[in-house]
């Protein structure tokens, strides 16, 4: 179906299937039918929609959603985002971008649809760090296990954990040249200045992630929790910004997979583990989701700097 002039006075729900540099958009009337069909440029939707009324606007949560969601929003559209996987179901016939787009138009009109919020410029600057962060971990515990294979190769186990091997590799490398070859002990030389690098960038972004947990004042509510320090209360604005998605905190638990999963049928009621399912899903810091509380005391700070 092509555009119509008169189509836009009437259309109250729209569709937009994100893509790198074009975008497909689906407008529908009030009974659901579809009368707008347009593939557009990324630097033409904002002038494109600037001129329809307010309306609901649909898209999926992902890479560039929330940057795209604000700016609509500043026209005075409402915005909402919902998970792909809200949106599967009414994909209908073989994919293509305007079927997708068609299908979040047909979500987002669903009543109990809960879609996600949209985050502040802060809030993707906080989950940035977080995400690198956490590579950077990551990439540490890469370079000791490969340090610690090598040791044992050469029949020199270390105790678990961080302090331990860099409490003996000093040592190991001076003193035992009768089972490490020079070749071996320059190439675990080099993994230990990467060791180094990494212990120094992770300390920086650390520093960073403090600076501005301490300037918001959810992170500084959140901290005030016994066992709550800089790392999880970050993490989890970052994720939900004040929280206001969640009508409870049970909300927020089944959220984060802090609920046993559940496979009922009739009268029988069948609980399982706990899913953990926000732990690859929606967590900046996945460290945040599988330990969001861990108490090590009353003094407010966590442990999650040494995670990994």
């Amino acid at each position: 179906m092509t555009h119509q002039t008169t189509s836009e006075c009437i259309i109250t729900t729209i569709g937009i299937d994100l893509g790198k540099t074009t975008f497909h958009l689906i407008g529908m009337d009030a009974r659901g039918r579809i009368v707008l069909r347009r593939k557009i440029a990324r630097g033409q939707l904002q002038s494109c929609l600037a001129n329809l009324p307010v309306c609901l606007i649909r898209m999926e949560a992902c890479a560039g959603a929330h940057h795209v969601g604000r700016q609509l929003a500043a026209l005075g559209h409402d915005v909402r985002l919902l998970p792909a996987q809200y949106v599967k179901p009414f994909l209908k016939g073989h994919k293509n971008d305007y079927r997708d787009a068609e299908a979040t138009a047909e979500a987002v009109q669903r009543p109990t649809m809960r879609p996600v919020p949209l985050k502040s410029a802060a809030q993707l600057d906080l989950q940035a760090l977080h995400r690198v962060r956490r590579r950077r971990i990551g990439q540490r515990t890469a370079v000791i296990n490969q340090i610690r294979a090598f040791l044992l190769e050469c029949g020199l186990p270390v105790r678990q954990g961080l302090a331990g091997l860099r409490e003996a590799l000093p040592t190991l490398l001076s003193q035992r040249t009768d089972v490490l070859s020079p070749r071996m002990i320059h190439l675990i030389e080099d993994l230990a200045e990467d060791w180094r690098q990494l212990d120094e960038r992770l300390e920086t972004l650390t520093r960073d992630i403090t600076a501005l947990a301490r300037q918001d004042a959810g992170c500084r509510r959140l901290m005030g929790i016994p066992g709550v320090g800089v790392i999880t209360a970050s993490a989890m604005v970052a994720a939900v910004g004040t929280g206001a998605a969640f009508a409870k905190g049970r909300d927020f638990a089944a959220w984060l997979g802090l609920v046993p999963k559940q496979i009922s049928i009739g009268d029988r009621t069948i609980l399982g583990g706990l899913s953990k399912r926000g732990t690859a899903t929606y967590a900046p810091c996945s460290w945040a989701v599988r330990r969001p509380f861990c108490s090590t005391g009353t003094t407010g700070k966590d442990t999650a700097s040494e995670a990994g």
